[in-house]
């Protein structure tokens, strides 16, 4: 039995630089890791459709409860996005931070609300 084709296959499955098709377990969502596997699915991922329609209605929410909370609460934003931002552009937003937070684990085991506003404020962060 060869080795070699076996570690290379282990080391692209591994590889965080590559996407991994979505299963219906990522929409769990209980951490920010499911969360950037829902929203990065790839063009020819069978569910990326659903992926990316869960990934908008995730974020949607995500920012609607923010925006409600300190909006009533009189709570200091944590996501001071621009009113012409767009869903699409909320996802780009989050998968970037994403992706170059894939080594760190502790961002990437926490729950996705976590990551999702982490990677909302990372793209528009508020004036302090």
């Amino acid at each position: 039995m060869r080795i070699a084709p076996l570690l290379a296959l282990a080391a692209i499955a591994l590889s965080p630089g590559i996407t991994q098709a979505t299963t219906t377990a990522d929409f769990a969502m209980k951490t920010t890791e499911d969360l950037y596997r829902v929203c990065s699915a790839a063009p020819n991922d069978p569910l990326r459709q659903e992926a990316i329609n869960f990934c908008q209605g995730f974020l949607l929410g995500v920012v609607g409860y923010h925006d409600a909370v300190t909006k009533r609460q009189n709570l200091k934003p944590l996501i001071c996005y621009p009113s012409t931002a767009t869903r699409d552009q909320g996802i780009e937003a989050f998968n970037a931070w994403a992706a170059n937070h894939q080594q760190d684990q502790k961002f990437m085991n926490d729950p996705a609300v976590f990551g999702a506003v982490r990677g909302l404020a990372a793209k528009w962060p508020c004036k302090k």
